[in-house]
Parts: structure tokens; C-alpha cells; sequence
């Protein structure tokens, strides 16, 4: 009783702040003006990136049944009213200082609303630290998302605490004591940190709450805990010249638009090809789309994290080349080297060309530091202008060099704004099965940074590799197995997996043994098994008969995901509970629940529940 209760208020919970989320979006839209501007709009950025997060936890609603009592009354409610509070306190902040204006508020206000964008930001982050992600199976994407809005509001809070800890100390006790009169002051209405179990039943998202504290002790008790947490921490904070201003991130290849502003390479590359045509920063109309390298920016963010001991965005600064030791040595000689070699990819000669190809192909593949060199050079374009070449020859290296550069982390978005994802998909299609099999790797690699599994996804690349899948070599379909099961973590791409044909093709796969495909089959389809329509699709093809034998014969690993699969398959579905207690599957889960791996006897036990409450209904 206690797990439905606790169930139906996450999902209520959750709906307020997806409410929240879009009430924030929407007052976003307009953008901000005033003196807290940037403040408004990096949190307010911050907050949309959580919606797939609330979106997650309200889609597995359903787990929570298994919660136990343990874990559901307090601790539950506690992380729920923390989220709703941290989130409603930052929807108020944003209303009060979105038209802030120093010279027509009372003194001291600014520095009243600058400590509650450190409070609130605090409490943001604090609460997403506390969220139990284990329990909600949230997916690796969101997680990474996650991740990154919560070391943004890190950096935030860390900015925001230098800044108060600047102030005198006479400055600093104002702002302790006044902390809890700052909505007064401000005419906005004041609430209390608290929320009632009904009030999250009636999930009705109207309990504005910002944040402060009905007892001045709170407040100056979380200002001493703020500036000590600021003293404590050793980390240098990074200039705000050195952040993109899209990503809030330390700039790795920092590029000037034609208003001026500079920008990490990828985002406003990204920005542009969504087809805008403003300066994020100024909204002042781009006179040209021309990105020009910005060397000295460049040049001082390397020198600031040689003199901080923090790694460096880039591992080549000067022709010099950073050790795993620290230290660095000349490569001058090699990088002339190699920009001979890319020189001469264009040479109007086809021998010379390929000569080259053929060495930077041996290049990539011997070692990391080769792979830095060759993308500092320029060789990534034109690599990929190579890739529509028709020479087969020329084909198969230049997509082996990019799929060996790609292996080196900061060349997969250098190699995605080179827009070599249409040409992947090309030879994927109709290129040598050499050429088929090292296209598919080389999706799988780019899609390792999550926002490519969308671009990919979009892009058609889902049915060639359904094709290469079904009709490839053997390791042409083990390298479309792996690209596929990555692509579809990604909750967009499952809809698409399953409409390209990917379910019969992966059944064909489980009832041939002697295929060496079981493993992947299984992978794959207790990743899409959580898609409603990968689930209609996988019941149809009368799978579940099969699976239940997995789960009696099948190596651990195959018995694991057979009882993943069903799981998914049975939850909020009596029918296919029915199906699968009638086919003599509790057996085998109930041995699975004694003996198995831990994930097994999780999935295992929990799906025994499921078929207990179908049968006391």
C-alpha cells in the first residue's frame, strides 16, 4: 500500500515539475533584460535541460511499486519536496530579477538577489545530488545531461560564493541578516520550505516557494556553509572570457562570429546549422556565418591551465606536445610531416593521393598523439570530402582514417562539423563491405557523445545498419549490432529501429545459435523492449515462448536479458503476465532469484512480484 502511495506522488511530483519546466521555458522564450540577465538565462537553460530527466522518472513510474517501505515514506518525499521547492524557488527568483534594475530598486537589492541566485542555485544542485537515479533505471543519455547541468550549477554556485566572499564583512552580515527579508523587501510573496505529502498528491504546482526560511538561524547558518564549502575548495574558478558562452564550458576551439563574440566551435556551429542567423549572446543579426579561429583566446586558456595543473582542453599548444607525464616535447618535425601528407590528399594526382591516404590511415591507427596532430592540422574535412570519392580505394581508407581519428574523444565533434554523417550513411549503403563494415564502427564511435545519437539517428544511418545487420558479413553485423544497441539508448531512436525492421531481423538471429549473434540479439532487444511500440512488435513475433527458454538454457549473460526483456514486456500488461506464468516460466525465474548475477536476481525478483499481485487481483 505504501509503494502505491509513494508511486502515485512521484508521478504527481513529477508532473508539476514538468509543469514548472515549461512555465520556466515559456517566460524564457521572450528572453531577459536588466542587470541579472545572464544570471536569468543560464539558470533558466539549466532548468529546460531537466525536463527529459522529469520525463524519465514520470515513464518508469511504475517501478516504484517496488519500492519498499524503507525507502518510500521519508527518504522518497524528502528528494521529490527538494526537487519541486529548488525548482519553484528558482521559477520566483526568475520573476523577480528578470527586469532587475539597480537604479530604481533599494539599496542593497542587488546584492540581496545575487545571494539568492547562490541559495537557490545551492539548493538546485543539492537536489539533484540527492535523487536516487539507481531506482528510475535512468537512461546513460540523461544521466550524462544530468552530469553536466549539475557542473554548471557547481561552477555557478563557486562564482557566486567568490562574489560574496569579496564583499566586506559588514556587507556580508547584511546580507546574512536580511537573507529571509529578501521577498518582503521585494514585494514577492514569501513561503515556507516545507510540502505535505497531499500536497504532492494534488500535484497542482501552484506552492511558489523561493528560498528562504521562516528562521534566521537557517539563514545564516546555510551563508557560513556557503562561504566555507568557497574556502574549502581549491579548485581555481575558470575566467568567464575562458567559458562558451552556450555551453558554459572551458572553450576548446574558440571561434569569433561576426558580431565579435566567441564561442566554442561545436555549439555555435550547431547554433548556425539549426538555422539561425543571430549571435546567441547579442541577438544582433550575423552578418556572415564565417567562423574565424580565435588563437590568442586560444593560446591563454592553455597557458591559464598549465599554470592551474588543470588538463588542457587541447594537448597540442605551439608544435609542442603534452606527455602523459606533464611534460612536453617538439613535434614540429612530425606535424610538417603530416601536413605534407594532407596537403597532398588534394593532389590532382589519383596515386599520389592515395599514397597519402594510405599513410595517414598507418598514422591514425598507431597512436593517440598521431590522432591529435593529424585533426590540428586540418586533415578531418577533407577526409571526409574524400568519403564521396569514386574511388573504392579512396573510400575504404578515408573512412578508416576517420573511423581511427574518432577514437581520440575530441576529434568525434570535430568529425561531426565536418558533416560526415551523410556520407557515412552513403557507404553504408552501397560501399565495398569493407568500406559497410568500418562505416558502421564508425557510427558507433561518433555516437558515443550522446547529442550524436540524435543526429544520427535522424539521418537514415538506423535501416542501412538494420540492412548490414541482416545481410552483412559476420563482422559487418557484429559492428551494426554494436552501432544499433548504442543508437537506440536514445529513447528517439527505438521508434525508428523498429519501423526499419530491426525486430524480425533480430529474432532470425536468436533462433539461429549457430549464427554467434544470440548475445547481440538479446542486447538490442532488452534495450528497445522499454518502447511501446518495440514491445507490440517483439509480443507479435510470439517471442516470449523463446525467451522463457533462455532463462532455462541459455549462458548467464542470455538468461540475464531474456528475464530484462520479459520484465519489460509484463509490466502494466496482465496478458503477457498470464502468457508467461502459463508457459512455465516461474521455475526458471525462481531459480534465476537464488543463483543468478545480482542484475539477474533483481530482474528476476521483481518480475515474481508482478506475477504475485496478477494472481491476487
Amino acid at each position: 500500500m505504501a509503494g502505491g502511495v509513494e508511486s502515485t506522488a512521484v508521478l504527481a511530483a513529477t508532473q508539476s515539475l514538468l509543469r514548472l519546466v515549461r512555465d520556466i521555458s515559456r517566460t524564457s522564450a521572450g528572453g531577459f533584460s536588466g542587470d541579472f540577465k545572464k544570471d536569468c538565462t543560464d539558470l533558466s537553460r539549466r532548468i529546460a535541460l531537466l525536463s527529459h530527466l522529469f520525463e524519465e522518472i514520470r515513464d518508469f513510474n511504475g517501478e516504484l511499486d517496488n519500492f519498499n517501505s524503507s525507502s518510500s515514506s521519508s527518504n522518497s518525499s524528502n528528494w521529490v519536496s527538494d526537487l519541486i521547492i529548488s525548482i519553484q524557488s528558482a521559477k520566483k527568483l526568475l520573476s523577480i530579477a528578470a527586469n532587475f534594475d539597480h537604479k530604481i530598486s533599494p539599496d542593497g537589492a542587488a546584492k540581496k538577489v545575487e545571494f539568492q541566485f547562490q541559495c537557490v542555485t545551492r539548493k538546485l544542485e543539492k537536489a539533484l545530488a540527492n535523487l536516487p537515479y539507481d531506482h528510475f533505471d535512468i537512461s546513460e543519455e540523461v544521466q550524462e545531461q544530468v552530469d553536466l547541468v549539475r557542473g554548471q550549477l557547481r561552477r555557478a554556485r563557486e562564482r557566486y560564493g567568490k562574489s560574496v566572499n569579496l564583499v566586506s564583512q559588514k556587507e556580508a552580515n547584511f546580507l546574512e541578516e536580511s537573507a529571509i527579508n529578501i521577498v518582503n523587501q521585494l514585494e514577492i510573496e514569501r513561503k515556507v520550505e516545507t510540502l505535505s505529502k497531499d500536497d504532492l498528491l494534488n500535484g497542482d504546482g501552484q506552492n511558489e516557494v523561493v528560498y528562504s526560511s521562516e528562521n534566521p538561524k537557517d539563514s545564516s547558518e546555510a551563508v557560513t556553509m556557503l562561504n566555507d564549502e568557497n574556502k574549502k575548495s581549491d579548485t581555481p574558478v575558470i575566467p568567464d572570457d575562458f567559458l562558451c558562452p552556450i555551453s558554459l564550458e572551458l572553450m576548446r576551439d574558440p571561434v569569433i562570429v561576426s558580431t565579435g563574440q566567441t564561442y566554442e566551435r561545436s555549439y555555435i556551429q550547431r547554433w548556425i546549422d539549426c538555422g539561425n542567423t543571430t549571435c546567441p549572446k547579442t541577438q544582433q543579426k550575423l552578418r556572415n556565418v564565417t567562423l574565424t579561429p580565435n588563437y590568442v583566446l586560444r593560446s591563454l586558456i592553455a597557458q591559464w591551465c598549465i599554470n592551474h595543473n588543470i588538463e588542457q582542453p587541447t594537448l597540442l599548444a605551439n608544435r609542442r606536445l603534452k606527455r602523459s607525464d606533464g611534460s612536453f616535447r617538439d613535434v614540429s618535425e612530425d606535424i610538417e610531416a603530416i601536413e605534407l601528407l594532407v596537403r597532398n590528399l588534394s593532389s590532382p594526382s589519383l596515386e599520389l593521393r592515395r599514397s597519402a591516404l594510405t599513410e595517414i590511415r598507418s598514422l591514425s591507427k598507431r597512436s593517440t598523439d598521431n590522432r591529435i596532430m593529424l585533426a590540428e592540422v586540418g586533415a578531418i574535412p577533407i577526409l571526409v570530402s574524400l568519403l564521396t570519392s569514386e574511388d573504392i580505394i579512396t573510400q575504404e581508407n578515408a573512412v578508416t582514417s576517420i573511423l581511427n581519428l574518432s577514437i581520440y574523444e575530441n576529434n568525434k565533434g570535430l568529425i561531426m562539423l565536418a558533416n560526415v554523417v551523410p556520407s557515412i550513411v552513403q557507404l553504408l549503403r552501397v560501399g565495398t563491405m569493407e568500406t559497410r563494415e568500418n562505416a558502421a564502427a564508425t557510427l558507433f564511435s561518433l555516437s558515443l557523445a550522446n547529442e550524436n545519437k540524435i543526429i544520427i539517428g535522424a539521418s537514415g544511418a538506423i535501416s542501412a545498419l538494420v540492412n548490414l545487420l541482416e545481410n552483412g558479413s559476420t563482422r559487418g553485423k557484429k559492428d551494426a549490432a554494436t552501432a544499433l544497441f548504442n543508437l537506440c539508448l536514445y529513447q528517439g531512436n527505438k521508434g525508428r529501429a523498429v519501423r526499419a525492421g530491426v525486430i524480425p531481423v533480430l529474432l532470425k538471429m536468436l533462433n539461429d545459435a549457430s549464427g554467434g549473434m544470440v548475445d547481440e540479439s538479446l542486447t538490442i532487444l532488452s534495450v528497445l523492449a522499454s518502447h511501446q511500440e518495440a514491445k507490440l512488435a517483439i509480443v507479435r513475433a510470439s517471442t516470449i515462448p523463446l525467451l522463457i527458454d533462455l532463462t532455462r538454457t541459455g549462458v548467464s549473460r542470455n538468461r540475464e536479458n531474456a528475464t530484462s526483456i520479459l520484465l519489460s514486456l509484463c509490466k502494466r500488461d496482465n496478458e503477457n503476465l498470464e502468457c508467461i506464468s502459463r508457459l512455465g516460466a516461474i521455475i526458471p525465474l525462481m531459480e534465476l532469484a537464488r543463483n543468478g548475477s545480482d542484475r539477474a536476481k533483481r530482474k528476476a525478483n521483481s518480475l515474481l512480484e508482478h506475477l504475485q499481485r496478477s494472481r491476487e487481483v
